[in-house]
């Protein structure tokens, strides 16, 4: 299988290395658009095989991290191969710090027994990634594009010094950065980097996340036709902010009933949630649907009347994007991206992070309103990952050709140091 190339760029005779904590979809789905353009990509996934004991020993907090949840169905792309790269590694802040020469091993190891040959490395995470791209880039004198994400970028170099220079000299090794959001821009601009850096949100999917029948939805998966559906989707971690959710939906009851709260992913927080809304007495209310595979998530998007992301701390939620496609109003907190994305009034609410009473608030305001759901999805169009691969492809052409094309849109933003 291949996808169909669309003429903006040339056909580059060149093979890309991705280096990946996770092939998941937003690595995935641009790398699959983009893979006409190029003779092959292999894409080396850091795996843990110590993960795999929690199919023995059932610990939610690190399911998460087995092979079967790390690597997405792929698309068959023929010139797309997936390889995984075992790196043994206990969890713990402490120990992190050494999996960089860990991973770097594991990725040599594959190279040399796949024969594998590259003309530009992508590494996906500053840490341990972007660190295996450097040593790569310096042994084999080849272009290095980091993206950093999320935690790599607004958490990990502000831990301690140790981690600051860790994160800075990988960063220093790259040819180019992108991020996900402006606010991780002003974190990179805290650091003493001089590589230049292109913001790139995040995307998703038009052919799976596009609008359905509300009612055919619920049916198929037997969810009430008469109430009020809020719908959030992410795994059950602290840093999603569920429990203040559930506290803003124990004041949302407080003036309506018709509401049902879907918590769809799994996660360490599972029982403690579960505890919550039993103590709040809201069992008809909040309902924790566990993890659910990728394409079944149209059918909750498309089931609810509001999407709602508690987060904490966030990069750019690829779930924002597709709840945004389905034409779905959007209830989140102010971190990361998500001001960025959600700048008008007419595709959601946003309220401070790790406040219920105001994030109930927002709730209330968004099921009264009368949302203009083809605007939301005339919107969410900018965000589609045809437009994101071809941000990606200008960068990539750059330093596997020498020449910049001039390619704009005026959702991303460039920034050089």
């Amino acid at each position: 299988m291949t996808h169909e190339k669309k003429g903006i760029f040339p056909i580059f005779n060149k093979n890309i290395l991705e280096i990946c904590h996770t092939y998941d979809f937003f690595q995935r789905d641009p790398t699959e658009l983009i893979s006409p353009y190029f003779n092959r990509t292999d894409v080396l996934v850091r795996i843990n095989p110590f993960a795999e004991l929690t199919k023995i020993i059932p610990v939610n907090r690190y399911s998460k991290y087995i092979k079967r949840n790390k690597l997405c169905p792929s698309g068959n792309i023929d010139n797309i191969r997936i390889l995984p790269t075992n790196v043994y590694y206990l969890p713990g802040n402490y120990l992190y710090k050494y999996v960089g020469n860990l991973h770097y091993k594991s990725v040599k190891r594959a190279i040399l027994k796949n024969n594998l040959a590259f003309d530009l490395i992508h590494a996906h995470f500053t840490w341990s990634a972007g660190y295996v791209g450097a040593r790569l880039k310096e042994e084999y004198d080849k272009p290095l594009v980091i993206t950093a994400h999320g935690y790599d970028i607004y958490d990990l170099p502000f831990r301690n010094y140790d981690w600051r220079k860790k994160i800075e000299s990988v960063l220093n090794t790259a040819d180019h950065i992108i991020t996900v959001s402006n606010k991780n821009l002003e974190f990179i601009n805290q650091l003493d980097v001089s590589t230049p850096v292109s913001v790139i949100p995040n995307g998703f999917r038009n052919d799976l996340f596009y609008p359905r029948n509300t009612t055919e939805c619920r049916n198929r998966l037997k969810l009430p036709l008469d109430k009020k559906i809020i719908l959030t989707v992410g795994n059950l971690e602290p840093v999603k902010g569920h429990k203040y959710l559930i506290e803003a939906i124990h004041k949302v009851i407080q003036q309506r009933k018709d509401i049902l709260c879907i918590i769809v992913g799994s996660g360490s927080l599972h029982n403690s949630l579960k505890r919550q809304i039993k103590k709040l007495g809201l069992e008809d209310y909040v309902l924790l649907a566990g993890g659910r595979p990728h394409n079944e998530i149209p059918l909750w998007m498309n089931a609810c009347d509001l999407f709602v992301l508690p987060s904490l701390n966030e990069g750019n939620p690829t779930v924002m994007f597709e709840a945004l496609g389905c034409g779905k109003p959007f209830v989140g907190t102010k971190v990361g991206g998500i001001p960025e994305i959600i700048i008008s009034n007419n595709y959601g609410l946003l309220s401070e992070r790790g406040k219920s009473d105001e994030l109930a608030e927002k709730i209330l305001t968004s099921l009264g309103k009368n949302w203009n759901h083809y605007e939301i999805i005339e919107y969410s169009k900018i965000f589609t990952w045809i437009n994101i691969a071809d941000q990606l492809m200008a960068i990539y052409e750059k330093y596997l050709t020498g020449k910049s094309k001039n390619y704009n849109n005026n959702i991303f933003t460039n920034s050089t140091k």
